[in-house]
């Protein structure tokens, strides 16, 4: 499969578009603010207008987008991919949503004739560009083996968990630890800070032991620069969080430490910090202890 349409050329969406033209990938991209199209257009990539118009150009479709109803809106919507696309189509959700919303959108692709991968990433905008995304995939085992290679040119770890949905409840796991991670990270090195040690020297103290984590190496630098230019932004931790929160109360599972963890997001969301770097959460405790960790 050579010909791919890309929905949803944000901060994450842009640089993977690039990686699949650099692997060679015919592709058509289409956003809905159309300046963003500009840099994949001078690269090679074809432009629409709308959905429906990627799905009759493509064989695989692959949508980046916030949250569950935008995907909704551009896949089954008026114009939508389904109105475009034809039996056989692939459809490859690689946006972070709610399982059950994964689960009603591929049922309405299958009334069509087009099978569907949800296929969440990590790593933030850094991996995006470096095309090391961690990529966890849910659906069909023969439709993720037709797309892998592609997911591939994305991706440096490419793994199918199960079944459609699966994909994303691997990223509300992924999303729990990282926000719980940032939140530890921000509450010790807030302590150290405050009784009087160097933030940077501990931080070089504790990196080569347990605590050391790839939360702690990529974003204890941000913070000790006071960089919290987003990769990837306080509300849409915030949007994956509330996922978490509501998938596992729908299952029955208590999650207190991911809902004290949303609760300080939402404190910065209200402080007005919603576009800073998630992490950006340190400053929920700089402010309470009226001390920055910075260098």
């Amino acid at each position: 499969m050579k010909t791919i349409g890309f929905i949803g050329l944000g901060i994450m969406g842009k640089p993977m578009a690039k990686n699949l033209l650099k692997a060679g990938y015919d592709l058509t991209v289409h956003d809905i603010i159309p300046e963003r199209m500009s840099d994949l257009a001078a690269a090679g990539a074809k432009t629409a207008t709308c959905g429906k118009e990627v799905a009759a150009a493509s064989e695989v479709v692959i949508t980046m987008l916030p949250n569950s109803p935008q995907v909704k809106q551009a896949v089954l919507g008026p114009g939508g991919v389904l109105e475009g696309a034809r039996p056989g189509l692939i459809l490859i959700d690689m946006s972070s949503i709610a399982p059950a919303a994964a689960r009603e959108i591929a049922a309405r692709c299958a009334e069509r004739g087009v099978a569907m991968l949800d296929a969440p990433v990590s790593g933030g905008e850094p991996k995006a560009v470096q095309g090391t995304l961690a990529i966890m995939a849910g659906g069909p085992e023969d439709v993720y083996e037709k797309v892998k290679d592609i997911l591939g040119a994305m991706g440096s770890s490419v793994i199918r968990i199960g079944e459609i949905g699966s994909g994303n409840l691997a990223k509300l796991a992924n999303q729990i630890i990282v926000a719980l991670n940032i939140a530890a990270m921000s509450e010790a090195m807030v302590l150290a800070a405050k009784a009087g040690a160097d933030a940077e020297t501990v931080y070089q103290a504790i990196r080569g032991g347990l605590a050391g984590s790839a939360v702690l190496e990529a974003k204890m630098p941000m913070v000790l620069a006071g960089n919290f230019k987003p990769g990837f932004r306080i509300e849409l931790h915030i949007k994956d969080l509330m996922n978490a929160i509501e998938t596992a109360h729908e299952v029955g599972v208590p999650v207190p430490l991911t809902s004290g963890v949303m609760e300080i997001l939402q404190a910065l969301k209200v402080a007005g910090r919603a576009q800073d770097d998630h992490s950006g959460l340190i400053q929920f405790y700089e402010d309470l202890a009226k001390i920055q960790v910075r260098r």
